[in-house]
């Protein structure tokens, strides 16, 4: 009931406590090492390897670098006013401080906001109060260091409790001395906000850098499942044709045999009935995967007999191409026959967008153990520019491979060219059994 009741300022207030207390004093000494930076950016990478292994290092050398240039500015502050060797000591622990980022980046904010005090005391008020010249870039360094390494909310919080310890200190610390607290605070603001702004357009990289995988993982796995729609689109007509054979060859079957027993026409009749059924669900299921605006082709899938037309059409496109068939032309499965003409169609349109201008040549294997396809193009030629593709090429190619248990590879030639190199596996057709005449 009390949380219905509380104000959003309430709520509000209470979140950025909440805020501060985990950035700042949760866990503020624990251990966070710095790690070393990645060597894969577009100025590291062109490093020499050995060379970037050290580049790896550049973060913490330039903190521990600053660290030793605000150990030399006390010791020149104290020396230019004749200060004592505990004024010159005095840059010790604002440089402890600043290697202490690398290690434990929110406790040497503490330790950097609450030994300037400390540090001004001994250094007798050199340079300016409350913050002397080693401890004025110390913490300077210490917040952007640590503003870079966590988030930018931790960065604000920083920068007030500064301004909150820089009041304190005029007022209850202060004994007349010349206050170099703006300073203080507008460069810090400055430099937080410059790191802030970093911080973030990093982190939408980032984000926008996932963003696109996830992209490209569900658009390669939209692509699979457009392929295989399509395949089992243009596969329908194969079975279907097959199974209405099967139904009709069982149907007319007890015609063909005189008095045939009973035993036999209800087999036949189970056939039939088996067949039918299969070809209802197999157009049931195609109903499921076919699109509403697709309409089914009038002419029959084609087959490797029609290769001729399609070769004549991509000469026309003007894509030279040339064909070789090598073996025993026989007669394969309709299903291989058809996945190896719409292989070799998408290899030339490949070839037609991606390399304008270039030649092309298509290999036909028959062989003893199966069908080999081989589409190879030249490089692109001239000054035209490749057509942009959908990227469904391959992923459709590889699909109807895999669908026939076949091997596909596809790859850059070594001059530039493309080659698609498929093998389907068929098995042998059972031969014939001539029955022998009757003696």
């Amino acid at each position: 009931m009390t949380e219905k009741t509380r104000s959003p300022e309430f709520r509000l207030a209470q979140g950025a406590l909440s805020g501060l207390r985990q950035d700042l004093f949760h866990d503020a000494f624990a251990y966070r090492p710095l790690l070393p930076m990645r060597t894969d950016g577009p100025l590291t990478r062109r490093l020499p390897k050995r060379v970037r292994t050290y580049a790896a290092w550049t973060p913490h050398a330039v903190v521990v670098g600053l660290a030793l240039f605000v150990l030399l500015l006390s010791a020149v502050v104290a020396t230019s006013g004749g200060g004592s060797l505990g004024a010159a000591l005095a840059g010790l622990t604002p440089a402890a401080a600043l290697v202490m980022t690398l290690v434990r980046p929110a406790g040497a904010w503490w330790v950097s906001l609450l030994s300037t005090p400390f540090v001004g005391v001994v250094g007798h008020y050199a340079g300016g109060w409350p913050w002397t010249p080693s401890t004025f870039v110390a913490h300077l360094g210490v917040m952007v260091v640590v503003a870079a390494r966590t988030r930018p909310r931790t960065a604000a919080w920083m920068w007030a409790g500064t301004a909150a310890y820089s009041v304190f200190a005029e007022v209850v610390l202060g004994r007349g001395y010349s206050t170099d607290s703006p300073q203080m605070l507008f460069f810090s603001a400055l430099a937080l906000l410059v790191v802030t702004v970093l911080h973030v357009r990093r982190e939408a990289k980032e984000e926008v850098t996932v963003q696109k995988t996830v992209t490209a993982v569900e658009r390669d796995r939209r692509t699979l499942l457009e392929e295989r729609t399509t395949i089992a689109r243009e596969l329908h007509d194969v079975v279907a044709h097959h199974m209405s054979v099967v139904a009709i060859q069982a149907e007319a079957a007890p015609y063909r045999v005189e008095n045939p027993p009973p035993e036999l026409e209800q087999a036949f009749v189970t056939i039939r009935e088996n067949a039918v059924a299969a070809l209802t669900e197999l157009r049931r299921v195609l109903g499921v995967v076919r699109a509403e605006d697709y309409e089914a082709p009038d002419a029959p899938q084609p087959t490797l007999a029609d290769l001729d037309r399609l070769l004549t059409n991509v000469r026309d496109a003007g894509l030279t191409v040339d064909k070789t068939v090598t073996g025993a032309v026989r007669e394969l499965p309709q299903g291989v026959e058809l996945s190896a003409y719409r292989i070799i169609q998408e290899a030339l349109s490949n070839a037609l967008r991606h390399a304008p201008g270039a030649t092309a040549k298509v290999e036909v294997s028959y062989v003893l153990g199966g069908l080999g396809l081989r589409i190879v193009n030249t490089p692109p030629q001239g000054s035209a520019k490749p057509s942009p593709g959908a990227g469904h090429g391959i992923t459709g190619m590889r699909e109807r491979v895999s669908m026939l248990n076949g091997e596909m590879t596809a790859q850059e030639t070594g001059d530039g060219g493309y080659e698609v190199a498929v093998f389907v596996p068929v098995a042998p057709a059972p031969a014939e059994v001539t029955p022998e005449p009757a003696s």
